[in-house]
């Protein structure tokens, strides 16, 4: 069994953000694990056609590692990617990555003070556990009766079948999301037909996408803070795009422009009111799409909205029992976010998991630490998620928090701790009492929502004040884990 200071679990933004944060703040034994082949996390496994990100590239990148060469000011899959593996190679990251080791155990042994880890590539035990996995990596698979009887093609999105032709195919799409929105019009003129499964239309917004020109790029390599300078003009712009969620009354006017939008774009009254939203917008994920409502004005595709009561071998049918013929079924049903299944393997001091801990819903200090878990911490954990901006900056917020509180113990030789109940008490209740009034309470399902109906995704405010929260380490709000079998407690 391999011993290690600190564990990494998720080579994506977060777990590369937190391992090139930890070397920079002098803590240099620890091992980042990764179930993959490579750095990455969510771009490494969304290869769908037309994936790309709907946050500006300047802004969806790490402030301490800006990327002057984005081609495109809303850059795709391929190029992120390719921004977290020079990350990666930049920072000396390497020799801490391990590959093909899925954890599947995480448990805290009080006597030792450690976490004991297993893993698919070997056994490890650390002091500290950061949980890097990430609310977008378990794809979630419909329970839809006769699903495993279909005698066709199945995959979904984040497992794009880059092998199947879909030319000509009858493909039957099910889930309306921000993945289907994206590559729904790359595959519309490749299929014989498309019948898009919608349960509740989306709001969207026109894309405003463009390339970077050359001399721009020039800018940004030789003229000192020219980037940071357009970093921070987006920042605020963006930012300031959270008012409309804080008070919904403020997004009528997007809304009117959306639907001016549609209306251009669709001229068939019919398919219009299928996809006209009957919610306030920002309730649910606010899209971003230039083509997506006109691919679904061509004679090849239909939008079906009556639900599906079934699949059969060779269909889909809809609950006003038509049959619609497939022979590829695309899911674009999204992922677990409330219910991820990292939180099945991660037990705490008294052996239950975070699954159960959070039984009926999820609540972390400051969204990064929990109670009964010493030494975890949660990058882009419970009511840290941002529906107007770039999440990577409440990773960055997090991990100021994790550096600061890690040089804590450090400093007073603190072997093991965790938050207070009464600290992670106050913190929620201030979470619950802010996001009343929000757009994200005007009555719409989304998966923002856990199953009891609370929003345990979104922070409710600006990014701006998530990071005021996170910029110190408040001691009082945590207590010392002693190494004993019984479960006792010293001040910080």
């Amino acid at each position: 069994m391999t011993d290690i200071d600190i564990a990494i679990v998720g080579a994506g933004f977060g777990g590369l953000g937190a391992a090139i944060r930890l070397r920079q703040a002098g803590f240099t034994d620890f091992l980042l694990f990764d179930a993959g082949e490579d750095v990455g996390g969510t771009w490494r496994d969304n290869t769908y056609p037309g994936c790309a990100c709907d946050v500006p590239s300047h802004l969806y990148s790490f402030s301490f590692a800006r990327n002057p060469d984005w081609s495109n000011t809303f850059s795709g899959q391929a190029e992120i990617w390719a921004y977290l593996r020079r990350c990666a190679d930049d920072f000396g990251l390497r020799p801490h990555l391990r590959f093909r080791h899925l954890v599947r155990e995480a448990v805290w042994d009080g006597a030792a003070q450690r976490w004991r880890i297993e893993t698919s590539g070997g056994a490890y035990t650390a002091r500290v556990l950061i949980s890097a996995a990430g609310p977008l990596s378990d794809p979630s698979i419909p329970d839809i009766p006769g699903i495993e009887a279909f005698q066709g093609t199945v995959f979904h999105s984040a497992r794009w079948r880059h092998d199947v032709d879909l030319t000509g195919r009858q493909v039957a799409v099910i889930g309306t999301g921000a993945s289907a929105v994206q590559f729904v019009p790359q595959i519309q003129p490749l299929v014989g037909r498309l019948t898009l499964f919608q349960r509740t239309p989306a709001w969207i917004m026109h894309r405003g996408a463009r390339r970077i020109s050359r001399a721009e790029r020039f800018l940004y390599r030789h003229v000192p803070g020219a980037q940071r300078l357009v970093r921070t003009g987006l920042y605020w712009m963006r930012d300031g795009m959270g008012v409309g969620f804080l008070h919904p009354a403020v997004n009528r006017l997007a809304s009117k422009i959306s639907l001016r939008t549609l209306r251009r774009q669709v001229r068939d009254p019919e398919l219009r009111a299928k996809l006209t939203p009957a919610y306030a917008m920002g309730c649910k994920r606010v899209l971003i799409s230039n083509d997506y409502w006109p691919s679904l004005t061509n004679p090849n595709v239909r939008v079906e909205a009556a639900g599906i009561a079934r699949i059969e071998p060779d269909g889909v049918v809809s609950a006003d029992g038509v049959k619609h013929p497939a022979d590829t079924i695309i899911l674009g049903t999204g992922f677990h976010v409330t219910d991820a299944p990292i939180m099945r393997h991660i037990r705490g001091t008294d052996g239950r998991s975070l699954a159960e801990t959070w039984t009926p819903s999820m609540y972390a200090h400051r969204g990064t630490t929990v109670p009964g878990f010493p030494n975890l911490f949660l990058l882009l954990g419970p009511n840290t998620g941002l529906g107007h901006t770039s999440v990577v900056l409440m990773i960055e917020a997090q991990l100021k928090l994790v550096v600061n509180a890690l040089k804590h113990m450090r400093s007073r030789g603190i072997v093991a701790m965790e938050p207070t109940a009464e600290a992670q008490r106050d913190w929620s209740a201030e979470v619950d009492r802010k996001m009343a009034g929000t757009v994200w309470h005007t009555g719409c399902a989304s998966w923002y929502l856990d199953a009891s109906g609370r929003n345990t995704t979104i922070w409710p405010g600006f990014a701006t004040s998530f990071r005021l929260k996170l910029r110190s380490f408040h001691p009082a709000e945590y207590a010392a884990v002693a190494p004993t079998l019984e479960r006792r407690y010293a001040d910080v």
